[in-house]
């Protein structure tokens, strides 16, 4: 049992860690430290950068929920910690 734990501990550190790591690049990398490179490209007739920071990293920001709670799901099925 207790291997078992430490395993969906893991697990789910590895999930934190990988989504944490891409809000960390989509919020802070693109928007303010990339915006320069990235105003070289547009969408919709905005800047990239500027639509990183300002609606980019939002999308992002609520997409990256939805996968949370569909990884979790998925991983507390696994180990059989589900409610």
């Amino acid at each position: 049992m207790n291997d078992n734990l430490e395993a969906y501990w893991k697990a789910n550190l590895r999930i934190l860690i990988v989504l944490l790591a891409i809000w960390f690049i989509v919020g802070l990398v693109f928007p303010i430290l990339l915006v320069d490179q990235l105003n070289n490209f547009q969408i919709g007739g905005f800047k990239l950068g500027f639509w990183f920071a300002f609606q980019g990293s939002i999308i992002v920001f609520v997409i990256l929920l939805f996968v949370y709670a569909h990884l979790m799901n998925r991983l507390d099925n696994k180990y059989g910690v589900n409610d």
